[in-house]
């Protein structure tokens, strides 16, 4: 049995003449304990995937199975990092992550749930920071406030939704080590969203494309054979991330150039003579 599997999901807005399809047969199955990423271009329905496998958003069709079970709502079993951090602005540090812990293990004392605070507020060194408030901190800090939060419920699997995207390069660099080595501790299903390949291979076991919408569906699999732990400095040098990277992105190349060619249209302007304009 998978750990998650998305079943013939499909997914509209909106009503009669105005429905649009935003995601088509989408079949997935993601094992205990596998890290799997989802790449795609801006726009192609990566964040309403995301919603539907945490429970914000229901299939207009098919079904969304954790562990064999249908996904009824949002669960601290399904811990997200969103890509917009989504911090409370009048609380601490350590308050944004306590209000998650509260949630995931309300009959723990609040001794036990401070010291849960505390144990991943510094497991991605922000202990420095645990009373500031998120205006106090700059952009990567306050996204290592979500990993901690998300990670503090302690949920089976881990979901990123771009977290990453607006971050500089090396705070992006960094917060990646910082995930996979919180992930390697005791490997947790992870699914990471993401735009960029490079990001993916890096990190995940497999990258599957998700193709441009309307009606947007997953491409074919492309499995990283790549040994763990992975030395991005030596990636560039490495066959096995050449051959994936240049197979991943001739891919999404050529998705994007059939999906160019099938919206283009020609329009016509109207025969009009602007108003002159005083000033």
């Amino acid at each position: 049995m998978a750990y998650l599997e998305l079943k013939n999901i499909y997914k509209t807005y909106g009503q009669g003449d105005n429905v649009t399809e935003v995601l088509s047969n989408i079949n997935l199955t993601i094992e205990e304990g596998e890290f799997v990423a989802i790449v795609g271009f801006t726009g192609s329905g990566k964040t309403t995937l995301v919603n539907l496998i945490n429970g914000l958003l229901e299939p207009t069709e098919g079904e969304v199975l954790f562990k064999g079970e249908p996904v009824a709502g949002t669960s601290h079993e399904r811990g997200v990092i969103f890509q917009n951090y989504s911090l409370l602005p009048w609380l601490t540090v350590g308050q944004n992550v306590y209000m998650a812990v509260k949630e995931a293990f309300p009959k723990k004392s609040r001794s036990e749930l401070h010291a849960i605070v505390a144990d991943y507020v510094d497991m991605v060194n922000l202990t420095p920071a645990i009373n500031k408030r998120p205006k106090e901190l700059s952009g990567g800090m306050r996204q290592r406030v979500a990993v901690a939060r998300a990670l503090a419920m302690k949920p089976e699997m881990i979901i990123m939704d771009e977290p990453l995207g607006a971050l500089d390069a090396l705070t992006r660099g960094n917060l990646q080590d910082e995930i996979l080595n919180i992930w390697g501790k005791d490997k947790r299903t992870a699914l990471l969203i993401t735009n960029d390949v490079d990001e993916g291979i890096y990190m995940a076991d497999r990258i599957i494309p998700l193709r441009p919408g309307p009606r947007a569906t997953l491409g074919p699999e492309f499995k990283i054979d790549i040994e763990r732990p992975r030395d991005k400095t030596a990636l560039n040098d490495n066959p096995n991330f050449k051959k994936t990277r240049n197979a991943i992105i001739e891919y999404l190349m050529d998705i994007g150039n059939e999906r160019k060619s099938e919206v283009q249209k020609e329009y016509m302007l109207p025969d009009v003579t602007p108003k002159s304009f005083v000033w």
